[in-house]
């Protein structure tokens, strides 16, 4: 355990900030935006009672946007009684309208809708969230076609728009405030001030979550976690388990040893640059198990995404339960499990699950070791910047994005050696291309896909019946959403004609253009 002089969590963790999830394409910015201000956010969904928000101890409460009317059947609410808990709350476009329809407000369908850039005339310079010297004239995002044309009893308007009469409104007293646009988004200039000063004024929020206090606060758990039991880490070769297997070292030193699992679905060549780096930079104990053709068979005639992520994820906690070079004493296992993990995976309450990751959702209910999940709450770019300031170099912390099961969501339809030997051949071009072209810090993530289907070419003057393979490449920040990288047409031109005359049996090279949503990132 950690001496008593250690330095403790920051109090955000203890007292978060709640982002209430409406459905709003921009819930995960909210709550990015509010850790930007290194006050710690997490988001959770509408459906929780009043009570149960209360237990969460919430320094303040962040109502997202959503896509529908206050007035449609059905639409999202928020129990009542969290406006008598003494606990600010900020509403922000659909959540603005909620508050001020359930206090006794009018939200009228105008007819009349703003989207876009819409100037903003701030009629109290001295309302709390237009604090900080903030002009009274400035331009914000709007997104909505309903618009509060009446203020609930006991709140001041303290700004308007065109289309919006009622487009800021607060009541001090009880700590509540509202506003029609979106401070989240880089749109609105003065935005993120907005924010901090409901964190920092109404909430009293102190900006005390940095890594560095991750770091220590993540050193605690684990301690408190795992006492002086043996630890096994799951190291995939990506940044995440790395972060993680540095930050339960760090904790528990000697106790943990890292178990790289070669499971034949790699890029080409990176087992061997895993290991090799991860011994050179790390200093930890590392047993490196060859798998690939325990995972081949495994996954023979399986077509299904979540029955192949599923196969990897139960294949996976075997493999380490069985591997272990010997030590037969160890409790728990170390993943790198990240935030959109979690939401993506319906981990949490009145969330859907869009697709299982196989350190959430592909887990055998009969794991015989316990969890350690030191990054469950941090989104990828904030895992970088630990890995960082843990002293992790580049090329481990600027490592593209991979998916734990590996090329195994990139083949689609059954994984075999022969289809995933294709792809690494034509995933090593557009890699290779991307960093040629001085994109690699710009490209979220840049790859091929091996599609379950044939077309008909033409080489050397006759037919050919070949393999298309995609190329998919996206621009994101965590993860939760992306949009298609607009690469130069020179770039896809070499990549597509590397691949189709380096790689035999593919005749045809297509792009991927479609953003997330409504597409996922990866094809399955």
């Amino acid at each position: 355990m950690a001496p008593p002089d250690e330095p403790r969590r920051p109090e955000s963790e203890d007292r978060p900030v709640l982002v209430v999830d409406f459905g709003a394409q921009y819930a995960q910015l909210i709550a990015r935006r509010v850790r930007e201000a290194h006050v710690f956010s997490e988001i959770v969904p509408a459906t929780l009672s009043a009570e149960e928000l209360a237990a969460r101890r919430p320094a303040g409460i962040i109502f997202s946007g959503g896509p529908a009317s206050v007035h449609v059947e059905g639409a999202p609410d928020i129990d009542p009684g969290v406006y008598d808990l003494g606990v600010p709350v900020l509403g922000i476009c659909y959540g603005a309208q909620l508050v001020a329809l359930q206090l006794g407000g009018t939200v009228a369908r105008t007819g009349r809708a703003e989207y876009g850039r819409t100037p903003l005339d701030v009629s109290h310079p001295d309302a709390v969230v237009f604090g900080g010297g903030q002009p009274s004239h400035q331009q914000v995002w709007m997104s909505h076609r309903d618009s509060i044309t009446e203020a609930p009893a006991g709140f001041t308007v303290t700004a308007s728009s065109p289309d919006a009469p009622v487009a800021a409104m607060e009541d001090v007293g009880r700590r509540l405030h509202a506003v029609q646009f979106h401070p989240e988004v880089v749109h609105t200039p003065h935005g993120q001030q907005v924010l901090e000063r409901f964190l920092y004024d109404v909430c009293g929020c102190e900006p005390d979550w940095t890594m560095t206090s991750v770091i220590e606060s993540g050193v605690e758990a684990v301690q408190a976690q795992v006492g002086d039991a043996r630890v096994i880490c799951a190291l995939s070769g990506g940044v995440d388990s790395a972060v993680a297997a540095a930050l339960v070292h760090r904790a528990v030193g000697p106790q943990l040893t890292c178990v790289f699992v070669d499971h034949g679905l790699m890029r080409e060549n990176e087992g061997e640059q895993v290991v090799e780096t991860f011994r050179r930079h790390q200093g930890i104990e590392l047993i490196h198990v060859q798998a690939q053709d325990r995972f081949f068979a495994r996954l023979e005639g399986l077509t299904d995404p979540e029955e192949k992520r599923k196969a990897i994820g139960e294949e996976f906690i075997r493999v380490f339960e069985e591997n272990t070079g010997g030590i037969t004493d160890a409790r728990f296992l170390v993943q790198g499990t990240l935030y959109p993990d979690v939401i993506e995976s319906g981990g949490s309450e009145g969330s859907s699950t869009i697709k299982s990751h196989h350190n959430v959702g592909g887990l055998p209910e009969d794991m015989e070791l316990e969890l350690v999940e030191p990054l469950r709450t941090l989104f990828k770019d904030e895992v970088r910047a630990l890995g960082t300031e843990l002293g992790l170099p580049d090329e481990i912390v600027w490592r593209q994005p991979f998916p734990g099961p590996g090329l195994g969501v990139r083949v689609i339809g059954e994984v075999t050696p022969e289809r995933v030997a294709l792809l690494q051949r034509a995933d090593t071009i557009v890699r290779d291309e991307i960093k040629a072209a001085g994109l690699e810090r710009e490209i979220w993530q840049a790859f091929a896909v091996l599609p379950d289907i044939r077309s008909v070419g033409v080489q050397g003057d006759e037919r050919t019946y070949g393999h298309p393979i995609i190329i998919r490449a996206v621009t994101s920040e965590d993860a939760m959403t992306a949009d298609w990288a607009r690469l130069p047409h020179d770039l896809l031109e070499r990549m597509s004609s590397r691949i189709i005359n380096e790689v035999d049996g593919v005749n045809r090279v297509a792009y991927d253009v479609t953003s997330k949503p409504p597409g996922t990132i990866e094809w399955e």
